[in-house]
């Protein structure tokens, strides 16, 4: 039987190493993200299981098109991956502008809601009923940097709705887990492996995880039979100063 899934965020980085990890595993994916042209070009790569969508996931509009268009393709789905989400720029909290807090917080919370809404309506009425979300949650969700509060509280927020969709998603037979990722080596987290700042206010260079590690971590949680759930998974390289981070 298929196995069809959407990730959002695709076209870099954990996203599109992801959706090539599935598909390499025999899912057919929907590559979702802003830009239709590096979605093309990803899907391209991958070949003819990965299917390029354009989403703001930021949009609840542009969500429920491209999951639409998602149920027409595929008509069903198993997986959602959200995966997209963007850092905040390192500030003092008091100099943090509105601007910038509501731009996080509407990719990396609204957009996780948004399109595990639309995932809930395909997979309560899909036969067999259910399928599985997973949330890219971060070292963040347990533990802050320096100066990233939206940041912090846009993957705590994530956390949260990790625990109310699992539990919301019992009666459609619909699991949810989280993965918190350290360091991954991605434009996102490269600045990482040169250097940042730590609590005590020394600047650092930390060590960086292959992708393909994360990547491998999801399918496995994506394989797992749906009465069957990690909760919540944290990755990160083995040296990464977290534990004892302070």
């Amino acid at each position: 039987m298929s196995k069809f899934a959407v990730v959002t965020g695709a076209n870099r980085g954990i996203g599109s190493t992801t959706s090539a990890a599935l598909i390499k595993d025999g899912w057919t994916v929907a590559l979702l993200g802003r830009d239709i042209t590096s979605l093309e070009a990803t899907a391209k790569d991958l070949g003819p299981s990965a299917t390029p969508i354009p989403c703001d996931v930021s949009d609840p509009q542009s969500v429920a098109k491209a999951f639409q268009q998602v149920k027409a393709k595929f008509n069903r789905l198993d997986l959602l991956f959200n995966n997209a989400g963007i850092a905040s720029p390192g500030a003092l909290l008091e100099e943090i502008t509105p601007d910038d807090w509501q731009r996080v917080i509407n990719i990396n919370v609204g957009g996780v809601f948004y399109c595990t809404q639309q995932a809930f309506a395909i997979m309560k009425d899909q036969n067999p009923q259910g399928g599985r979300i997973i949330n890219n949650g971060s070292i963040s969700a347990q533990v802050p940097r320096p100066n990233s509060a939206p940041y912090t509280a846009s993957k705590h927020a994530v956390t949260g709705l990790t625990r109310s969709t699992s539990l919301d998603g019992r009666k459609y037979n619909i699991a949810c887990g989280q993965i918190d990722i350290g360091n991954a080596e991605t434009k996102m987290a490269s600045a990482h492996g040169s250097g940042v700042v730590q609590a005590n206010g020394d600047v650092i260079s930390e060590p960086m995880l292959n992708p393909q590690i994360v990547a491998d971590a999801v399918v496995n949680m994506a394989n797992l039979p749906l009465e069957a759930n990690v909760q919540f998974m944290t990755v990160m390289a083995t040296k990464m100063p977290y534990i004892g981070r302070g």
